[in-house]
């Protein structure tokens, strides 16, 4: 979807430069984060947000709220894939394109050293592709037909 390793390193293809530049532009378009470590692999990406001030007690939501809480990790995400996919569909040519998945995996860094072993991982993503369980070898084909 998003490109190919190659040698080792993230090659990314139109749909991932468009991710790429998404990325970069999230901080300037949300005064509330910064970003950190980032990598755009051929199906994922993996990234480090930094949630900017004090903290934001949850509130309940009205029952006539939808989506993420403003300015929250949940509002980013969603921003961040409502503009990759609209812009990749277009590159595409394709509008019914399916580019991410529902949800999303987040962790909260505790300290530094967890920090520093989280951007190693980033870094080095591209180099352990060949091993990563999202490798397109080594993940499951959901769409086959069951064989009971």
């Amino acid at each position: 979807m998003f490109g190919n390793v190659i040698d080792d390193r993230m090659d990314p293809n139109g749909a991932g430069r468009i991710v790429e530049q998404e990325w970069a532009r999230s901080a300037s378009i949300r005064n509330e984060i910064e970003l950190d470590a980032f990598v755009v692999m051929p199906n994922h990406v993996h990234g480090i947000v930094i949630i900017k001030g004090e903290r934001l007690e949850s509130s309940p939501k009205s029952s006539e709220q939808r989506g993420p809480a403003k300015r929250s990790l949940g509002a980013t995400i969603a921003g961040f894939k409502a503009a990759t996919t609209r812009r990749i569909r277009l590159h595409t040519g394709e509008a019914e394109l399916a580019v991410w998945q529902r949800n999303y995996y987040e962790r909260i860094v505790r300290h530094e050293r967890e920090l520093i072993a989280i951007r190693e991982y980033i870094a080095d993503n591209p180099r352990k592709w060949a091993q990563d369980p999202n490798h397109p070898t080594r993940a499951i084909n959901l769409l086959a037909p069951s064989r009971r």
